[in-house]
């Protein structure tokens, strides 16, 4: 790998603003011309972000990042890992790298014109030699550890409806043999082909019981879409297309929000919506071990119509006295049972449950829309919280 030089680096971040500036516009370009070149990575990329536009944006925002800290790349460490472990759900291999950077150099020239000199243009091909290459060795670390490689067909041995948006699958390897481990608060993706896209779509989607190695589960949201752009293509063809006894490709579970299970202080679970699938795997994780953390679980919804896991909940916190819950309904109905269905009408606020959450020593795991965590997340800060022990799952577009 060739070393940036001084001047090179000074280069990069002095060039770093323009990624603020234009950064979509240049992203944007540079999937279009990829794709143009190379339709078939259409199938590792979700293209509903791409017609959005979340992902052109995200890349934006990454490429900004890693430029603005050319200088001291130790501050992306956290970033790196996320990406990588998105990249390895995807199957993504060192041989996709150059095409990227190829199309990517090629779209800042095809943007910027003139505005780009040679010497630029030689530091930031330089300087993504170096980001893939730090990429490419994180990524081979947790392909050496992974159970497997690349997509293995399971078979769907149940489908259970967990509420009106929320269907779980149970994933038996279709070869009979072992699931494989996880750590809980990992995901796998799942592929299906959509007809109307022409292409294999990829859909991450959290494991939502303990590791036991029979099978896995995971529950998925259907996505309705807000419009004919975002129209929930892969979770509707699970809902309506994929029944007991069907095949489905996964990858190997990946994700670094994951429980500590070394620990022996009390653990707070936090979620909003569908962020409730990695609690209930680190729930049922601590009480297969048979646990003796303090444990609270808070979860929100819209409703009791939406509540997934409600019964198998208040069943485990009446059969376990070291786990306590509250749950909040933003709507309440005339037939909701206060007490039973929910504690709280409303959002989730923490200082109505601040008697269970804040807890000495605690680990807070935040699950949810990304305002969800953000606003939990400045709630505990303000009551003191160190901030390493609050962790968040976010899931979006990573980096290539």
């Amino acid at each position: 790998m060739t070393a940036l030089t001084p001047q090179q680096m000074a280069l990069v971040k002095a060039t770093a603003p323009v990624f603020a500036e234009h950064g979509a516009t240049i992203t944007t370009h540079f999937y279009k011309r990829m794709f143009n070149a190379h339709p078939e990575l259409k199938n590792l990329f979700n293209q509903t972000h791409q017609q959005s536009g979340s992902q052109p944006e995200t890349l934006a925002r990454a490429v900004y990042a890693y430029a603005a800290n050319i200088d001291n790349l130790g501050v992306l460490g956290d970033a790196v890992a996320h990406i990588a472990h998105k990249h390895a759900s995807l199957n993504i291999r060192p041989e996709h790298y150059p095409i990227v950077g190829r199309h990517l150099l090629g779209a800042v020239v095809d943007v910027l014109g003139d505005a780009v000199d040679q010497p630029t243009l030689d530091a930031w091909t330089v300087a993504y030699g170096q980001l893939a290459q730090i990429l490419i060795g994180a990524e081979a670390k947790l392909y050496d550890a992974a159970p497997w490689s690349g997509l293995r067909p399971f078979k769907v041995i149940r489908k259970q409806v967990e509420s009106a948006e929320i269907t779980s699958f149970y994933l038996a390897p279709a070869d009979g043999a072992p699931a494989g481990g996880f750590e809980p608060g990992q995901y796998v993706s799942v592929t299906r082909f959509v007809e109307r896209l022409g292409v294999d779509q990829p859909r991450q989607y959290s494991l939502s019981d303990a590791p036991h190695g029979r099978w896995l589960r995971i529950s998925v949201k259907r996505e309705t879409g807000r419009d004919e752009v975002q129209p929930g293509h892969v979770s509707n063809l699970m809902h309506d297309g994929v029944e007991e006894g069907a095949i489905v490709h996964v990858s190997a579970p990946m994700g670094e929000f994951t429980l500590d299970r070394g620990k022996t202080t009390p653990v707070v679970l936090m979620s909003g919506g569908v962020g409730i699938t990695p609690m209930v795997s680190m729930l049922a994780t601590l009480l297969a071990a048979r646990s003796e953390r303090a444990v609270t679980f808070v979860h929100a919804c819209r409703d009791a119509r939406v509540h997934a896991f409600r019964d198998w909940l208040r069943r485990t916190a009446a059969e376990h006295p070291n786990l306590k819950h509250a749950v909040f309904y933003e709507r309440v109905d005339a037939s909701d049972r206060a007490g039973i269905d929910y504690d709280f009408e409303g959002r989730i606020d923490i200082g109505r449950i601040e008697e269970a959450v804040l807890l000495p020593d605690a680990d807070y795991y935040l699950c949810g829309p990304v305002a969800f965590m953000r606003e939990q997340r400045d709630a505990l800060l303000a009551r003191g919280v160190d901030e390493a022990r609050i962790h968040t799952e976010i899931f979006g577009s990573g980096m290539l």
